[in-house]
């Protein structure tokens, strides 16, 4: 077993990883403790690109009530991620004015899937049970307790599951 297969296989909660920001530096997820998260493959060539916007508009508005959301992008679905990190942040700064947390270009699926992600797809399986993460844009929701409580597929517009982020938030 790998090392990043055993950390994923000994992890409980989404608080039990560290990972890259988009500049480079190491942060445990145990600083989003207590709060609700939504974690998001990203890319920036993709169909569902335009997503960016509604999971800013979602962020804008419930982060005081605790939600955050975490995007990682991710160049594993017909390469529509072809950037390097500050070709990521530029796109999404200027195009979408994205405030929200971008992490480091992950994999997130097959053997050098990123450990957070083994873990979220061991969590949480797609549709007809699937592991697998399909395309860009899949979501997790993870309640404040860092238990993860729902997948979305990619065509889950970031509206359609307000309702279920907010059930988690405090009034």
């Amino acid at each position: 077993m790998s090392a990043s297969s055993q950390q994923a296989t000994q992890a409980r909660q989404v608080y039990d990883f560290s990972v890259q920001t988009l500049a480079g530096e190491t942060v445990s997820l145990s600083q989003y403790r207590g709060k609700v998260l939504l974690i998001v493959n990203t890319a920036s060539e993709c169909g569902f690109t335009p997503q960016y916007e509604g999971l800013q508009a979602l962020y804008a508005e419930l982060a005081p009530r605790g939600f955050e959301v975490l995007a990682f992008p991710c160049n594993q679905f017909g390469k529509q991620e072809p950037g390097d990190a500050q070709a990521i942040r530029s796109f999404c700064d200027l195009r979408f004015h994205v405030t929200f947390p971008m992490f480091a270009k992950v994999d997130v699926k097959g053997p050098d899937a990123a450990p957070l992600y083994q873990y979220l797809t061991d969590e949480k399986r797609g549709v007809l049970g699937t592991k697998a993460i399909k395309w860009n844009f899949t979501k997790f929701l993870v309640d404040a307790n860092g238990k993860v409580v729902e997948r979305y597929a990619p065509t889950a517009k970031p509206q359609a599951i307000r309702a279920d982020i907010e059930r988690l938030l405090p009034a």
